[in-house]
């Protein structure tokens, strides 16, 4: 039986070696980023723009309407018809937490596992080698275009969460409570902050940069093994996830 001291040792090299990979892959993606300005670089900008923003529309917007409608409908069971309470708790709620968090999940679930498993590939292949030979830096052709996609995606698709969602709640609450929806995105406005709707950039921004950098980090390590494939895409699924949760934590207590 291997000893536990030495046990979390080794874990706790490994996740330092995992941290300290990935912020030197992030210090080469911006060393890289001008890059961007060339065409074939730009096209696979777009195209990763449409695969991972334009596709995940749907399911935000399902989330988005069933988010703000349950959230109006358990609030008004709590406390009653209290329009300006439920608009606060749609702030709390949807502003600071579940607009940046379970749009990142959608993203993660979507497309982490397919960049880690699309580079894993490319690197059991060869592929990735043979651009090296070429002189191609992987770094500006593969990873930069991905890391601006999902950050861009990240964010737009926030944006367009919180809309769906606070709309929803609002034309439930005006239909519920029989008040002016009109009103109700006066009264809104005059409660948010800029404290709020700065988390909510922060969060989607680097909810975004930990989405791409995790699944690029695993799938540019593996080695020549098809089975490190499948491995690849499900650490980078489960980091993802564990550093989004993690960059939420931190960012709500520093800030609120």
């Amino acid at each position: 039986m291997k000893n536990p001291v030495m046990q979390m040792q080794n874990w706790l090299g490994m996740q330092g070696l995992f941290v300290r990979d990935s912020v030197a892959l992030v210090g080469q993606v911006l060393h890289a980023l001008p890059a961007v300005i060339r065409w074939p670089v730009r096209r696979t900008l777009l195209k990763q723009l449409y695969f991972t923003g334009i596709q995940s529309v749907g399911p935000i917007t399902v989330m988005g309407f069933l988010a703000g409608l349950i959230m109006v409908m358990q609030v008004s069971n709590l406390v009653g018809r209290n329009e300006l309470l439920t608009l606060q708790v749609l702030i709390w709620t949807v502003v600071r937490e579940l607009g940046p968090l379970l749009t990142a999940i959608v993203i993660v679930g979507r497309s982490s596992s397919a960049i880690a498993s699309e580079l894993a590939a490319m690197q059991v292949n060869g592929e990735i080698k043979s651009l090296r030979r070429m002189g191609i830096s992987p770094v500006a052709y593969l990873v930069v275009p991905r890391m601006l996609a999902m950050t861009i995606t990240s964010l737009v698709l926030t944006f367009y969460f919180q809309v769906v969602a606070i709309g929803t709640g609002m034309i439930v609450t005006a239909w519920h409570i029989d008040v002016s929806l009109i009103g109700e995105v006066g009264h809104f406005f005059e409660m948010i902050s800029y404290l709020e709707i700065f988390a909510a950039l922060l969060k989607s921004i680097c909810f975004g940069m930990l989405m791409s950098v995790v699944p690029c980090y695993y799938g540019l390590t593996v080695t020549r093994a098809m089975t490190e494939i499948p491995v690849a895409a499900s650490r980078a699924v489960m980091r993802s996830l564990m550093a989004v949760f993690a960059c939420d934590g931190l960012i709500t207590v520093l800030l609120f």
